[in-house]
This record gives structure tokens, sequence and C-alpha cells, in this order.
């Protein structure tokens, strides 16, 4: 499978990647409904098998339950064969009330404790790629957290430190203390501002990028429908959102429609097509793509060496105007 370099990191990573925030299942404020963890296991063995060489997850996905479920899933994978494991903290969490919001905490005290238990739930003493999954909101500056995160890469404990979430002025702050490795911001066919500045700014910065949900959550998968959307039960963040509901919904649903014969004369599914025009642009070195069970991954894989010449952009981006979905760039 294809690879790109990871900024400075020194990893060639494939050019997608398995997202498990769904794998953390319910029960916490963000959560995705009910999953089977023997199922998520089942997932993350096929991608690896398949080819896909890193795995991105976070603390607060599950409450530390996607991290325990990724090295479950791991513990048989050994030296060239096992895959890059990238994950998140800055968020801490209220143990008694899983449904209230996470903190948004940068001070360096709580940073180490979140690097410690991501080390131990993922049952490794060295973390490929961490980063900061939000700004934090308890007052401490981006310089004095980015101190922290380069700190623990010069301790070892960290191979690679990012940020997520995080807009040019902060990376710029940051970039001032010490080199961003990574940037991980969202970016789809309805979410396409990151397009605009950051993506820009790392790749003038050697700055590596994973973008995250190109298919939407779901949205572009091309296989989600109007009354799937109305099902979503409440312990699902999807059902509060206003991309699934009204009109927000018809207008993704439509735009997939459009979409679904681009995709068809390139021989892949819409899933495919939204993945692969994410990695189109410069700047842009893999996508994380989520997966609850392993026959959803086969729809994804193919966007890792799919090819959009400049007439399937064109067409993309007329689909994406003649229904008004998202803001940002529509096209590289």
């Amino acid at each position: 499978m294809q690879t790109a370099p990871l900024g400075r990191t020194g990893m060639d990573i494939t050019r997608v990647g398995f997202g498990a925030w769904a794998i953390g299942g319910a029960d916490w404020a963000n959560g995705w409904g009910a999953q089977d963890d023997e199922e998520s296991v089942r997932a993350i063995r096929y991608a690896v098998e398949a080819g896909v060489n890193w795995i991105d997850t976070a603390g607060v996905y599950g409450l530390g339950h996607s991290e325990e479920v990724v090295a479950r899933a791991l513990r048989d994978f050994a030296g060239a064969d096992r895959p890059y494991v990238f994950t998140k903290g800055g968020l801490v969490w209220d143990e008694s009330d899983r449904q209230r919001q996470s903190d948004r905490i940068g001070a360096p005290a709580s940073i180490r404790r979140d690097v410690e238990s991501s080390l131990r739930r993922l049952e490794v003493e060295r973390i490929d790629l961490f980063q900061m999954h939000w700004p934090a909101e308890d007052g401490t500056p981006v310089e004095e957290y980015w101190q922290t995160f380069r700190d623990l890469v010069d301790e070892g404990k960290l191979r690679a430190a990012g940020l997520s979430n995080h807009d040019v002025k902060q990376l710029e702050a940051a970039e001032a203390v010490g080199h961003v490795d990574s940037l991980q911001p969202p970016f789809s066919l309805i979410r396409r501002d990151a397009a605009a500045d950051v993506i820009p700014w790392s790749a003038e910065h050697v700055t590596g990028v994973i973008v995250y949900s190109p298919m939407a959550s779901g949205l572009l998968t091309g296989s989600f429908t109007a009354e799937r959307a109305h099902a979503l039960g409440d312990d699902d963040w999807r059902s509060r959102s206003p991309q699934f509901t009204g009109d927000g919904l018809r207008r993704n649903l439509a735009l997939v429609e459009d979409l679904r014969p681009i995709a068809e004369r390139k021989g892949v599914t819409v899933a495919a097509l939204a993945v692969a025009w994410t990695l189109t642009f410069p700047g842009v070195t893999a996508a994380i793509v989520g997966a609850r069970r392993p026959s959803q991954i086969d729809g994804w894989l193919p966007a890792a060496g799919l090819r959009l010449d400049d007439a399937d952009l064109d067409d993309i981006a007329a689909a994406v105007t003649a229904h008004g979905a998202g803001t940002g760039p529509l096209r590289p």
C-alpha cells in the first residue's frame, strides 16, 4: 500500500489509517452507540492485515475504552508487522458523570498524567504520536503545553508530538517553541476550511497532516440513508448533529447521489471517492478512516491508491456547489 512521510518524524505511513473513535462504544458524551468489542478487534486486525500501518485513537474515546481495545487487537503483532499507534490527550473526564463533556486541560501535570494513562492502556513503553486533542481552555498557553509535549519526546515517552483542531495562530505559537510534527484537522467534502489555512501552513513547515472524518462520520459512505439517520439513538452523538438532521441531512444525501456516478466510473465506492478527494490536496499526508466491522474496510481501502484527474475534480466540485454543501476550497 502506498505510503507517505509523516512530516519529519521518520515514519512513513499508509495514505489511509484506521480510526478508532467509534469503537469507544456508547456510555459517554460523544459515543456512536453500542459497539461489539469482538467486532472492533476483528476490524482492526483486518485493516492491519490488509496493509494499513497506523491506528488513530484517543484517551477520551469511550473514556479509555478505545485505547484498551486497540491494545487487545494488536497484542499478536510485533516488529515490522505492528502498526504505529497514534493517540491524543488533553481532555479530562469525570467518571461519575460519563455523559458530561470533558474539560480541555493543558496544565503540564495533567498532560503527563494523560500520557502515562495512554501508555498503560495501550500496553506500550513509547507512543508513536501523541497529540493535543483540542486547544486548552484552562488558561494554559499553547506555548506552555507544547513545551511539555516536546519535553516528553526528549524523555522518550513519545516518538513524535502533534496538535489536533488547532488554528494557524496556535500552530505558529507552538512552532516557535519546537517543531510541530503533525496536525490533525477535520477535512471532508462538506467540511473543507482546513484547505484554506492549516493544511497550507503545514505543507510550508513540513508538518505532517492526518485529516479526520473524511467520510463526514458516515454521511459520505454511500450507504447512509435518511432512515438510518432517523433511527440513530440518543447514545449516538450524530443524532444531535445538524448535518444528520433536517435540511443538512437532505443536502448531504443529495450530494452523495451526485457523487455516485463519479465513483462508479472510477470503479470504487462513494466512500473511497470521498477519502481520495482529501488526499489530492498538497500537504495532506493521510486520512483517518473509521470502521466498526471488517466489511466496512473494503469500501474505503481503495482510496489509498485512487487517482483523481481534473475531470473528476471538476465533477466533484460541481456536485458540491450544486447542493451548497459546506465551505472552503472545492479542489486543490
